[in-house]
């Protein structure tokens, strides 16, 4: 992904430029969008990258007579790419604040950053109130850029109807996952009002928009459509991402409970502070007893959980059968993403690329 960054690098020095014409204040601006874009795991970036591959390449280890050169347009997925890394930056800031979060990655999150720095200056008002909306407007700020680059990539593909086609997805993509987002926060606010046979059903959906579909389908998507997939080479690369994105959630709902802070770079137990209504906690709920699901509602979802707490309701979820439950959901997803490749008709160095893929983004542990 080295020419991910360098794409990022340069249009993060040009759009730096810019702010810094406006006012020396936007230094704090700057700095902060490079830092957040400096690191991470670049999932999204690699499956779009490789959605692409899978058929562009394709024509060329299949086709011998084609003219088609599979690097052809590099330089439009790289920047497509690229933006998807930035609409992901975009994402997290939005979501630490929704989530009152204070860590990502380790560090201070944005909403956080901004508020201390208020607090150290000394500047008037409430810290936190300057913080979320200083966060606010870098996250919409870099919801801007990302439409930017995706634009870019989109005129330097060299099919425009494909170039269109990817722009699509990526619009689809946009308005998904803010759903799911949307949908998140409902459940985690209005989850008592709603029948308790559909709190399971609920939660699985969350998964599909907020994640499987953003994190892992719709990359792939975008990158197969600007290489001009056929319906059937896109119906395969939907096929393998949406299991695998769901997988991926899942893992990341058991990290966000049993996760190591040192590893994760946020505190342990952090969904359960956050009173989260993931899929692993609603399958915790029911297969408590019920005194014990009415301590555990008591609980979940109080800021001031201590590391005693945390790790009582950690025990809770363990012993409950949730976990085994959820690991056994996320091999399943797997085997699913496995087989929609065995036969797909895509280049077969990106098949073995993406089954790579699949084996990182579930047995993670941060």
């Amino acid at each position: 992904m080295d020419l991910v960054q360098s794409r990022l690098d340069g249009f993060l020095a040009e759009r730096g430029a810019e702010l810094r014409a406006i006012s020396p204040d936007l230094d704090v601006v700057d700095d902060c969008a490079r830092r957040l874009l400096a690191g991470g795991k670049r999932f999204r970036a690699l499956f779009a990258y490789w959605g692409w591959r899978a058929v562009s390449g394709h024509v060329t280890e299949f086709d011998p007579l084609s003219d088609r050169e599979p690097d052809a347009d590099l330089d439009a997925v790289v920047s497509i790419a690229a933006g998807l890394e930035v609409f992901h930056a975009a994402a997290l800031v939005h979501d630490d604040i929704m989530d009152n979060s204070d860590l990502r990655r380790g560090q201070p999150s944005v909403h956080r950053a901004f508020a201390q720095l208020h607090a150290e200056r000394g500047w008037d008002g409430p810290p936190d109130t300057y913080g979320t909306a200083a966060a606010l407007l870098l996250g919409d700020l870099l919801l801007g850029w990302s439409d930017e680059l995706v634009e870019d990539g989109v005129r330097l593909a060299s099919s425009a109807p494909a170039g269109r086609a990817a722009r699509l997805e990526f619009n689809r993509m946009r308005t998904e996952v803010t759903a799911g987002q949307y949908l998140d926060i409902f459940e985690e606010t209005a989850w008592r009002a709603l029948p308790e046979e559909e709190h399971l059903s609920r939660a699985q959906r969350v998964v599909v928009y907020k994640s499987a579909k953003y994190s892992v389908e719709a990359p792939l998507a975008i990158g197969g459509s600007l290489a001009d997939g056929s319906l059937a080479q896109l119906a395969a690369l939907r096929e393998f991402g949406l299991p695998l994105g769901i997988a991926f959630q899942l893992r990341d709902d058991l990290l966000g409970v049993f996760g190591d802070p040192a590893v994760t770079g946020k505190p342990a137990g952090d969904d359960l502070r956050e009173g989260k209504r993931t899929v692993l906690v609603t399958l915790a709920r029911q297969k408590l007893p019920a005194t014990a699901a009415r301590v555990f509602d008591e609980l979940l979802g109080d800021r001031d959980l201590d590391p005693e707490q945390i790790a009582m309701l950690q025990t809770a979820v363990r012993d409950s059968g949730a976990v085994d439950h959820v690991e056994r959901v996320i091999a399943h997803q797997l085997d699913l993403a496995r087989t929609a490749l065995r036969d797909a008709p895509i280049a077969r160095s990106a098949r073995d690329e993406l089954l790579g893929l699949a084996d990182a983004v579930t047995r993670r542990d941060a």
